[in-house]
């Protein structure tokens, strides 16, 4: 029954998501109030409908329910409460179904908190926020579903599905609970109950700029107000992504064998790529706010923050390296890349549009090679430096031998410490 409830919530928050998107951007387009909040109120739905979902899984895990696939892969009879809890982040299906909890939370909170004040930029933002959560709730019912259940057919062969198969029963659960894998040992740390959770928040906060920097370029809105919200949003995102990369190096520290709290793996630079972009607009944006200055820089600068996020989860789910943090490989790579780079060229495209129409011109010239604003953007220049040569380091090359040369690389740590 766990299962069922969970499934059908999480269907449930799917098509919300879905139906939130097509009546934001119609509602926009026909100028009426009416759907506009009906789209509101689908959005703010998809929140609660995933506390249910994820409180089903946590049931599940908590109660032992090994006939649930996700269960039995990072639980056993012997794994402590603690880990139990922790498990629900552990593997792909579980996290990919808290990532979407975590974004229905943040989108939540900014349709509310900014509902009168940017009331204009509100259907881009519930088309964008919500087009995010549809593409991560379609991962998780279509590709890593964590509600399959083990059956046994009418042949007598086990499958793993969501629906019961006609004719199946459900196997002994003894024998499910004798052969449970239990949770991966690299997991089993204080840690995982906070730096997961802080990594995530972090990741999924800084989709909120990137919705309100698309609205302002579809609705035409290019004034300061948006800036204000995306500031503060995007400064708490940086704050629990600050935190994630904190604990995650003392994590490393305890359980690797490294040495030191950081050893330049590729994924821990892949969370580190959005949180140096980040910094860098956290920066510039105060420029824009107080004197009309950098726009078209910070535009680029929060999809830049926004892809970091999306590339570096594909990086982390998809296979596409090796690393003890990455998730095994997974067939949600290719749909993940597409994301990605759909997402980036149709930014990208707004931009350059409202560009070429004049749109995003400074309000004022720089002062000097000794003004505030210049030391800003060179302070930019330094951050987005090192964030190209840790791309490069981690991703860059290694993919370019493999292209081009059938060679498998890796820059070590002499190459980011030179």
């Amino acid at each position: 029954m766990l299962a069922e409830i969970g499934l059908a919530a999480t269907f449930v928050a799917f098509f919300a998501a879905l139906y939130a998107i097509v009546t934001s951007v119609y509602g926009a387009h026909k100028q009426s109030d009416p759907l506009v909040v009906s789209a509101r109120n689908a959005a703010l739905l998809t929140f609660p409908l995933l506390i249910v979902a994820i409180g089903t899984l946590m049931a599940g895990l908590l109660s032992q329910q090994y006939q649930i696939s996700y269960v039995w892969s990072v639980t056993n009879p012997d794994t402590p409460t603690f880990y139990r809890i922790t498990a629900l982040w552990g593997s792909q299906e579980g996290s990919l179904l808290f990532w979407s909890l975590i974004m229905s939370g943040f989108a939540a909170a900014a349709l509310w908190l900014n509902w009168k004040s940017e009331r204009r930029l509100m259907p881009y933002v519930i088309a964008f926020t919500m087009a995010t959560l549809a593409f991560f709730l379609g991962l998780s019912l279509f590709l890593e579903n964590p509600f399959e259940r083990y059956w046994i057919t009418a042949s007598n062969e086990v499958v793993q599905t969501a629906l019961i198969p006609a004719g199946a029963l459900p196997p002994s659960m003894q024998r499910l609970a004798e052969t449970a894998n239990g949770l991966n040992p690299l997991l089993r740390h204080f840690g995982m109950i906070i730096h997961p959770p802080m990594l995530y928040f972090g990741f999924v906060g800084f989709v909120i700029p990137f919705a309100f920097a698309m609205a302002a370029l579809a609705s035409g809105d290019l004034s300061t107000q948006w800036i204000k919200a995306t500031r503060r949003w995007a400064l708490v995102a940086w704050l629990f992504l600050s935190l994630g990369l904190l604990l995650g190096g003392r994590w490393a520290y305890d359980v690797l064998g490294w040495g030191g709290y950081w050893g330049w793996d590729p994924v821990e630079n892949a969370a580190f790529l959005p949180w140096l972009v980040g910094t860098a607009f956290i920066h510039s944006v105060m420029v824009q706010e107080k004197r009309g200055m950098l726009k078209l820089w910070n535009m680029f600068l929060v999809i830049g923050t926004f892809s970091a996020v999306i590339f570096g989860t594909f990086a982390t789910r998809s296979g596409l390296v090796d690393s003890v943090h990455s998730f095994a490989r997974s067939q949600i790579g290719f749909p993940m890349f597409l994301f990605w780079a759909g997402m980036t060229l149709v930014s990208v495209g707004l931009i350059l549009w409202r560009h070429n129409r004049g749109e995003l011109k400074d309000d004022h010239a720089f002062a000097g090679l000794l003004s505030r604003e210049t030391m800003f953007v060179l302070n930019n220049v330094v951050f987005m430096a090192l964030a190209i040569a840790i791309f490069w380091g981690s991703f860059g090359a290694p993919i370019v031998s493999e292209l081009f040369f059938s060679t498998d690389i890796t820059l070590g740590a002499e190459y980011f410490n030179s």
